[in-house]
C-alpha cells in the first residue's frame, strides 16, 4: 500500500524536533561538565587538595611542659619528669591487624594492656581521624626501646616523649598541690573553647587543688607537627612545626617542713591543721589528715583503686581545711563575745553568775562545769570558757547583732582562698532558718549559737581567718596559697577598744588556770581558745584556735580532732607546738 505524501513532511519534523533535543541535552551536558570544572579548578580546588592530603597528612599534637610548683622556700612540689607515649592515627588504627600486633608487642614485653581501653580510645569521638592519639601512656625509656625493637610492632605507629607529673612531696601536699588526671568527657564539654589551650581526649588536666585552680597558667599551649606520610603510613618528612609553650612555675605560701611537723602532730587522728600569717593572709600550713598519695592518680589508677578512695569512710580526697563544715564549739565565744561588748549589753565589769545551768521557758541549758563557776566577768568567762555567762548574754545581744559581727569576720560565705571547692559554712538567723528549714527562729537558738553550737558551720579555714582577724587588730586578709598574689587588707569596722578585752581574755585561757594552758610553750606567749564541739553520732569534737606572739601576733593556727573529745587536753598542746616551731623556725619567738 503507497503511504500518502502528505504525511512524509510530518514525519521528517518529528524526526528533526527529537534530533534538536537530544543535541541539546548533549550540548547541555557538555556545559555543566564544563561548569563543574571551572568550579572545581577555581573554586574548590582548595578544599579537594586538602581532603586528598589527609590520606597522607599526619597532625601530631605536641604536649607542654607544665609549670612547676615549690614551696615558700624552694622546695619542689610538683615536678616534670620525661616518658614515652605510644602514638598512632585513628585512620590507620581501623585495620585490626595493626591494633593486633600492638598487643602482642606489650604482652610480649610484659607491659599492661587493655583491649577494651584500647578499643575505647580510638573510637573516641573528640579526635580526628587523622590526629595521633596516645595508645601507651607513661613508658620509661628502656621500655619503649624494648617496645619498638619488637619486629611485630606495627611501623605506623610511633614514640612521642611526654612530660609527666611527680609529685615529691607525696600525701604531704597533696590537698593544696593537687594532682593532674587525664581530661573526662565531661571535662572536655565544659572547658572553654581558646585556640591556644584547646583540649582533646588523652589530655592532661589539672583535678583538684593548685592543679585545678591554676590550670591555665600552669598549662602552657599546646604544640603541632605536620608530618607527611607514605602509603603504609611511615613519617617521610616535617611539613611544618609549632612548638609548645613551656607552662609558668608557680611558687606556694606553704611551708613544707611545718607541714611536715604538723603531719607528725596529727599522725593518730583524723582532723586539720591550719596556720596563717596574720598580717597578709598566707597560708602556712594546711594539713589535712588523713592524706593520700597523689602519684598514682597522676600516672592511671584502676577502677578499683579510685572507687576503694572514694569509698573509704576516712574521705582521704577531702580536703577538710577548706570543705570540712564543722560546729566551731567555743572558740566562737570570741565572736559572740565580742557582739555583746559592742552591743554594750556587757562591759569587763558587768558580772553574771553561773551556778551551772541557765533556764529559758521550760528548757535547761547547762554549762560544761555542771556546779558552775560562780560570779563571771567578761575576760575570766573567756578563760573559764563558761556557757552560762554567752547564755545570759545572748538573749539581750540578739542574733542580728551576731550575724551582723559573723559577716565582718567574712563568715557566711567563702573567703575566696585560690583553691577549689571551699565550703561557705553556715552564718544563721531568722531569715535563714525561715528559708531553709520553714520555721521561725527560736530563743533558743541564740542561746546555742552563743558557744557555737546549733546550727552555725564554719570550715577550719574560717576559724582560723577569724582568729587571724582578731589577732592583728580587726583586718581581714583573703587567705591564699599563692606566694605572688596581690592581697589588700580590708578594714572590718571592728573596735580595737572591744578586741582588747577579747585579746585579754584569750591570752587569760593558755594562761595557769584557764582552760587552755597545756597549750602554753616557755618562751612563746600563746593567746588561744579551747573548744569541745557536741557529735551526736560519735565522740565530741576537740578545736583550738590561737596566735603568737600574744603581743604582736604573726601567726594563727587552728587544730580541730575529730573525734578528739577535748579541745583543752588534746587540741590545744598541738597548736602550741606548732606555733613554737613557726616562730622559732623563723627566728620569731621571743617578742619584741
Amino acid at each position: 500500500m503507497t503511504k500518502n505524501l502528505s504525511e512524509q513532511p510530518t514525519q521528517r519534523l518529528l524526526s528533526d524536533t527529537r534530533l534538536n533535543f537530544w543535541r541539546a541535552v548533549v550540548a547541555g551536558s557538555f556545559v555543566v561538565l564544563a561548569i563543574a570544572l571551572a568550579l572545581f579548578q577555581v573554586l574548590w580546588s582548595d578544599r579537594y587538595v586538602g581532603l586528598a592530603l589527609k590520606n597522607r597528612l599526619r597532625l601530631i599534637r605536641m604536649p607542654p611542659a607544665r609549670g612547676q610548683i615549690y614551696d615558700r622556700k624552694g622546695l619542689p612540689l610538683a615536678l616534670n619528669v620525661m616518658t614515652f607515649d605510644i602514638m598512632g592515627y585513628p585512620l590507620d588504627l581501623q585495620r585490626d591487624e595493626v591494633k593486633q600486633k600492638l598487643l602482642g608487642a606489650l604482652q610480649r614485653a610484659r607491659l599492661p594492656h587493655d583491649p577494651e581501653k584500647l578499643e575505647q580510645r580510638v573510637k573516641n569521638l573528640y579526635w580526628a581521624p587523622y590526629r595521633a592519639i596516645s595508645l601507651v601512656s607513661n613508658l620509661t625509656l628502656l621500655q619503649m626501646t624494648s617496645l619498638m625493637e619488637d619486629p611485630e610492632f606495627p611501623e605506623v605507629l610511633f614514640p612521642l616523649p611526654v612530660w609527666r607529673r611527680t609529685y615529691p612531696a607525696g600525701p604531704l601536699a597533696s590537698h593544696v598541690v593537687g594532682y593532674v588526671g587525664e581530661i573526662s568527657e565531661q571535662e572536655l564539654r565544659s572547658v572553654e573553647t581558646d585556640e591556644n589551650k584547646s583540649y582533646i581526649g588523652g589530655d592532661v588536666i589539672g583535678k583538684s587543688g593548685v592543679e585545678k585552680y591554676y590550670e591555665d597558667v600552669l598549662r602552657g599551649s599546646i604544640g603541632e607537627r605536620a608530618v607527611e606520610v607514605d602509603a603504609r603510613g611511615r613519617q617521610r618528612r616535617t611539613l611544618n612545626e609549632t612548638m609548645p609553650g613551656i607552662g609558668q612555675d608557680l611558687t606556694l605560701t606553704i611551708d613544707l617542713s611545718a607541714q611536715s611537723y604538723a603531719s607528725d602532730l596529727m599522725k593518730d587522728y583524723n582532723g586539720v591543721m591550719v596556720a596563717l600569717d596574720v598580717n597578709n593572709g598566707e597560708v602556712i600550713v594546711m594539713w589535712s589528715n588523713p592524706s593520700y598519695d597523689p602519684n598514682p592518680l597522676a600516672w592511671g589508677v584502676s577502677g578499683t583503686e579510685w572507687a576503694g578512695l572514694n569509698l573509704d569512710s576516712s574521705r582521704p580526697l577531702l580536703n577538710r581545711a577548706i570543705s570540712g563544715q564543722y560546729s566551731p564549739g567555743s572558740i566562737f565565744k570570741a565572736v559572740t563575745g565580742y557582739a555583746a561588748l559592742e552591743s554594750g549589753v556587757v562591759d569587763k565589769n558587768t558580772s553574771v553568775h553561773c551556778s551551772g545551768v541557765f533556764r529559758l521557758g521550760g528548757n535547761l541549758y547547762h554549762c560544761w562545769r555542771r556546779g558552775g563557776h560562780g560570779r563571771e566577768t567578761f575576760v575570766r568567762a573567756l578563760r573559764d570558757s563558761c556557757d552560762v555567762y554567752f547564755y545570759e548574754t545572748s538573749q539581750m545581744v540578739g542574733v542580728k547583732r551576731y550575724d551582723d559581727v559573723g559577716e565582718r569576720f567574712a563568715l557566711g560565705r567563702p573567703l575566696g582562698i585560690d583553691l577549689p571547692g571551699e565550703a561557705a559554712g553556715i552564718l544563721p538567723g531568722p531569715e535563714w532558718k525561715k528559708k531553709t528549714m520553714r520555721q521561725s527562729w527560736f530563743k533558743g537558738d541564740s542561746v546555742n549559737m552563743s558557744i557555737g553550737q546549733g546550727f552555725v558551720l564554719l570550715t577550719p579555714l574560717q576559724m582560723a581567718s577569724v582568729y587571724a582577724t582578731i589577732a592583728n587588730g580587726g583586718v581581714f586578709y583573703r587567705p591564699h596559697v599563692l606566694k605572688t598574689a596581690e592581697v589588700e587588707g580590708q578594714p572590718t569596722g571592728l573596735r580595737p577598744e572591744y578586741l582588747q578585752l577579747v585579746k585579754a581574755g584569750l591570752r587569760a585561757v593558755v594562761a595557769k588556770g584557764g582552760t587552755g594552758h597545756r597549750a602554753a610553750v616557755s618562751g612563746v606567749e600563746i593567746a588561744g581558745k579551747t573548744g569541745t564541739v557536741q557529735h551526736d553520732h560519735g565522740k565530741d569534737h576537740a578545736v583550738f584556735a590561737g596566735y603568737a606572739p600574744a603581743s604582736k601576733p604573726r601567726y594563727a593556727v587552728v587544730c580541730f580532732i575529730e573525734g578528739g573529745e577535748s579541745g583543752g587536753r588534746v587540741a590545744g598542746p598541738l597548736v602550741g607546738q606548732l606555733l613554737s616551731f613557726l616562730l622559732n623556725e623563723n627566728g620569731s619567738a621571743k617578742e619584741k
